[in-house]
């Protein structure tokens, strides 16, 4: 990263108070040093580099405005908070940055005394702002509460609950939506369209000006009649504007403002911060503001991996060449959906990410982007289901979760046809613990009626679509981030073969014990047997279960019968996870006396960020941690 110069008035920021006695000059220099710094990171580790560019003078505003000393801030997700982090004390460190031990991508109460509070998952800034104005009341103390919320994240129900709630109780807080119209795509639904910019835009204005300017030309009362259509103005708003809305929910609405206008800003936070009730700020900005390949493709540099900052352009990676596992879920959505009409795939503000963006582009008419809505998006795949129809829900993993009554009580309760593509199952790697996806198998697995799979490479991932689409019930494939081994994927819908279910496969066999492995855990346990027979001349199975419900009892019964060692691999949490049901099937069967079982998973404990190769080989499920777990089970750790 370019070092600081120690003349930049960034290296002279290590809280807030300092920005706070800035000028505006200053603080127009310290939003140059800003973005110098964090396009620099970013080029080099990655990051969310747009939504942090677009809130810079945001932040210097609010900073310069309130005294979070005492004061609270909370960001809504986090994407948009490394200039914060800068001006909190972690500029030495922020190098670091989602590296292994080093400064988290979001904010996080155990990283510093101004994360007020941790986010990583969106539209939770109101709610939790609401608690902490309550607890301030409830205290007697007399501090801000400032949240900072993204128009995605206002798609999202929760954001109204909170909404719904600080209205009532009338207490004192600001919520600052920070519209740049978009959320990680771009935004969709009635609401992006209620928060549009039209009265905003540059014809607006200049009709505004203009006409303003000729009522005054008019003799004797045209200053009159200019200062009445200003006051006319605010109930000519309340028509067109966002403002109806927030004022329904009983906020004093102000806007919309210029984000990028650091002056205007801090003059309405002053304003706003001295009233007794609840007040929404809605500004303006720009996605990727200050560089001109994010300002372009606000989408691509949403949350980026290391580029050259001359050009935007990303450097050659390992594994060019092969597909993603997200890539080959789309394209074999695609295929599949060419010869049956009824597939329509859903996803949660993520055609992108969850490559589902050519589904939308090949199908538009099946094809539903439902925004930051993921227990709408299961319940309105349910009733899809219920008219003959076979949605694919497409969402992370982690988001899954936001689902879980709604997967229980609508979907698998009715037995619908609702299928689950679960992208970024197992470590993500440098995003951490809010986005690793490794509950799933635990939150999933008890529910009746529901088929739960996980593929070994590219080409079982698309059979396992096939699967799933097959089944007259709900069915889930979770499939973890990035590239395949680089197995070939079938061309065509009849060359994608639906899988027996409930059954896996043995690709090696042996003699002193069988590693059961799931999903991404085969190839590992499969290079490890190999090491390990070289090694130590060991003779150890592999077997690849693909089926964590219905599980393959069968198969594995007759493996226990062979084999008193066995290993469980999995990229999931150990608690309730694979290796549990593979226990509690030996456990129900009497099976476990005699026989050692060792379980390879996640452990009980959150897991920090870090690439996904240093996380799995921390908690012990990449290669090498297979390998000591089978040494240990037969007796040579």
């Amino acid at each position: 990263m370019t070092d600081i110069l120690p003349t930049s008035l960034l290296a002279q920021v290590s809280r807030p108070s300092d920005v706070a006695r800035m000028s505006l000059d200053e603080l127009a220099h310290l939003a140059v040093d800003l973005r110098r710094v964090i396009i620099d990171q970013c080029s080099e580790g990655g990051g969310h580099l747009a939504p942090s560019l677009g809130v810079v003078e945001l932040t210097l505003a609010l900073y310069k405005a309130f005294d979070f000393e005492r004061d609270k801030l909370i960001w809504d997700v986090g994407h948009q908070a490394y200039a914060h982090k800068l001006l909190t004390g972690r500029l030495p460190r922020f190098h670091t940055l989602r590296r292994l031990d080093g400064v988290s991508g979001f904010p996080r109460m155990s990283e510093s005394p101004y994360d007020h509070f941790g986010v990583g998952h969106s539209s939770t800034s109101i709610s939790a702002g609401l608690g902490m104005a309550m607890g301030r009341d409830l205290a007697g103390l007399d501090h801000r509460v400032v949240s900072v919320i993204g128009d995605g994240s206002m798609t999202a129900g929760l954001a109204y609950e909170g909404l719904n709630q600080a209205g009532d109780m009338g207490r004192k807080m600001v919520v600052v939506l920070n519209d740049n119209e978009m959320s990680i795509s771009k935004n969709v639904g009635a609401l992006s369209r209620f928060l549009s910019r039209r009265l905003s835009r540059p014809a607006p204005q200049r009709f505004k000006r203009e006409f303003e300017s000729w009522l005054k030309s008019i003799p004797r009362i045209g200053k009159d009649l200019a200062m009445y259509a200003r006051r006319s103005e605010d109930s000519l708003k309340s028509f067109f504007t966002p403002g109806m809305l927030f004022e329904a929910f009983r906020f004093t609405y102000v806007g919309p403002i210029d984000g990028h206008d650091t002056a205007s800003l801090i003059d309405v936070f002053e304003q706003t911060k001295g009233m007794d009730r609840p007040a929404l700020v809605h500004v303006l900005t720009k996605k990727g503001m200050g560089y001109k390949p994010a300002e372009t493709n606000p989408t691509y540099f949403h949350g980026v991996g290391s580029f050259e900052p001359e050009t935007g352009l990303a450097p050659a990676k390992l594994g060019v060449g092969r597909k993603s596992y997200t890539e080959v879920l789309g394209e074999t959505l695609c295929r599949l959906a060419a010869a049956d009409d009824k597939m329509v795939a859903i996803t949660a503000a993520m055609p992108e990410g969850t490559g589902t963006d050519c589904f939308r582009q090949n199908y538009p008419e099946r094809f539903v982007d439902v925004g930051i809505c993921e227990p709408h998006a299961v319940t309105f795949a349910a009733g899809l289901a219920t008219q003959g129809f076979k949605p694919a829900v497409c969402i992370y993993s982690t988001f899954l979760q936001r689902s879980y009554d709604q997967i229980v009580h609508d979907v698998c309760l009715q037995n619908l046809n609702v299928n689950f593509f679960l992208d970024r199952a197992g470590l993500v790697g440098e995003d951490g613990a809010t986005h690793h996806g490794v509950y799933d198998i635990a939150y999933l697995r008890h529910v009746p009626n529901l088929t739960l799979m996980a593929p070994k490479d590219e080409g079982e991932l698309a059979r396992m679509v096939a699967t799933a689409l097959d089944l007259p019930g709900p069915a889930a494939v979770r499939y973890p981030r990035g590239v395949g081994p680089g197995v070939a994927v079938p061309e065509t819908p009849e060359g994608v073969e639906p899988l027996a279910v409930g059954q896996g496969e043995l690709l090696r066999d042996g003699a002193d014990a069988v590693i059961i492995a799931l999903g991404s855990r085969v190839y590992p346990a499969l290079e490890g047997a190999q090491e390990l027979e070289a090694e130590h001349g060991l003779s150890v199975a592999v077997f690849n279960a693909r089926f964590v419900k219905p599980l393959p009892e069968a198969q594995i019964l007759e493996l226990s019968q062979r084999f008193d060692r066995i290993v469980t691999a999995e990229e999931g949490c150990l608690a309730g996870g694979f290796g549990s049901a593979v226990v509690e099937l030996l456990a129900d069967r009497g099976l476990l006396a005699g026989r050692t079982v060792k379980r390879v998973g996640i452990p009980d404990a959150f897991i920090e960020h870090g690439t996904s190769k240093e996380l799995r080989a921390k908690v012990g499920i990449d290669k090498a941690g297979i390998k000591a777990a089978v040494l240990a089970a037969v007796g040579k750790a």
